[in-house]
């Protein structure tokens, strides 16, 4: 197992130095033929944005295509055929114009569904883009949903693909990375169950899993010390510090040799495997067996004991110590949160905290909730709107 709670915390002063990435502010949000929305047009004059409506009405369909923005599926991890409004022609775009230091730039994603389309279409300032991986020059997204809510409770894969995904927000390279890692897994896997005699092509495959592996691993290493290194100590906050551990070989082998050394026996095992990975129907060891252990550091309890909303304080602290990473790595894109029911489960000393922290992080947020009270603390600091059966309408603070 390899622990990683002793690295270092760097001052609090020192968090906002002269190399934090430039704030980012979506001025503009426009939809056409997307989930809820025929066609939708939203303004918004940079402070956070709070979206409360009724179960249904359409706020997290907001947030999920500002994610769509970044690598991946998106925060519902939805196939591109599931984004299209029910009855429409079936193709959908969602762009963005985004605000860096005075500067504007347009992002747009969308598909042709229509026309049997499997892959999304990107484009930045009118101009095509070779895909999502472009957007991470010009703003990074991170996003907590009710689904994470069960982080904690449900099974290791869960946690890898957080952890990954932050690790993502920290490198966009990673997301690379992991594909390529996943890709090579399948393909070994199906010449296994083939009973295939191609010694070079397994061999090849081999060699790709162990170097994509071992460098998923090390990104999941860097990501956890980067939380830890961000992380508030201890000191009465709303959202308690929480020490890390990532178990997992290729994790653990990685405190203790070089990489080149991890690689190469990575790449021996696999081969020495082949015939119990034939047997069993998968890999037995690498990376995607890994697991993510958060424990609570005041109580020293694990994550999984403490209380549902003890469970979303350590969510949240997690989420916020990823913002503050990033903060504090010179030369990254501008950061955007994407905060889906993010009072759920909070008290209301919790929520002012938490409205407190994300004023002082100073990123632009996207927030939702079923009601406009939980959303009170905020006041004028925030802008509101209402969402109601895909129309959207902007509360204005007396």
């Amino acid at each position: 197992m390899a622990r990683l709670s002793a690295i270092p915390r760097l001052d609090e002063g020192a968090a906002w130095s002269a190399g934090a990435p430039a704030r980012a502010r979506i001025r503009r949000l426009t939809l056409n033929e997307f989930r809820s929305y025929d066609r939708l047009d939203l303004d918004f004059d940079g402070r956070p944005v709070a979206l409360s409506g009724a179960n249904g009405a359409g706020k997290t369909n907001l947030l999920e295509a500002i994610s769509l923005l970044g690598p991946g599926r998106g925060l519902r991890h939805a196939r591109l055929d599931e984004l299209a409004r029910l009855d429409g022609s079936g193709d959908w775009a969602v762009s963005v114009r985004l605000e860096t230091r005075g500067d504007e730039t347009a992002l747009g994603v969308g598909a042709d569904g229509a026309r049997g389309g499997d892959r999304r279409r990107c484009r930045i300032d009118g101009g095509a883009a070779s895909g999502p991986s472009a957007f991470a020059d010009h703003m990074r997204l991170i996003w907590l949903t009710p689904a994470q809510d069960r982080l904690f409770l449900e099974g290791a894969g869960e946690r890898r693909r957080f952890i990954d995904r932050m690790a993502m927000a920290l490198d966009p390279a990673i997301a690379r990375v992991s594909s390529d890692y996943e890709t090579a897994m399948r393909q070994r896997q199906r010449l296994l169950d083939e009973r295939s005699r191609d010694e070079a092509w397994l061999a090849a495959l081999e060699l790709q899993m162990a170097e994509t592996g071992v460098a998923l691993a090390a990104a999941r290493r860097d990501m956890a010390g980067a939380l830890l290194a961000a992380a508030v100590e201890d000191d009465g906050s709303a959202f308690p510090a929480a020490d890390i551990a990532l178990e997992g070989e290729i994790e653990t082998a990685l405190a203790y040799q070089p990489a080149a050394e991890v690689e190469e026996a990575f790449e021996a095992r696999l081969k020495s495997n082949r015939r119990a990975d034939a047997e069993a129907g998968r890999a037995l060891a690498g990376p995607h067996r890994s697991d993510l252990l958060v424990t609570h550091r005041a109580k020293g309890r694990a994550a999984r004991l403490c209380s549902t909303g003890e469970q979303k304080a350590l969510l949240i602290g997690l989420v916020l110590a990823n913002a503050r990473a990033l903060s504090l790595k010179g030369g990254c894109a501008p950061l955007i949160l994407l905060l889906d029911e993010i009072a759920a489960h909070l008290d209301e000393d919790r929520r002012a905290a938490l409205f407190d922290i994300l004023d002082d992080l100073q990123f632009q947020c996207f927030m939702t909730g079923a009601d406009a009270a939980l959303f009170d603390a905020w006041g004028a600091r925030a802008q509101a709107f209402r969402v109601d059966s895909g129309a959207v309408t902007e509360i204005h603070q007396c």
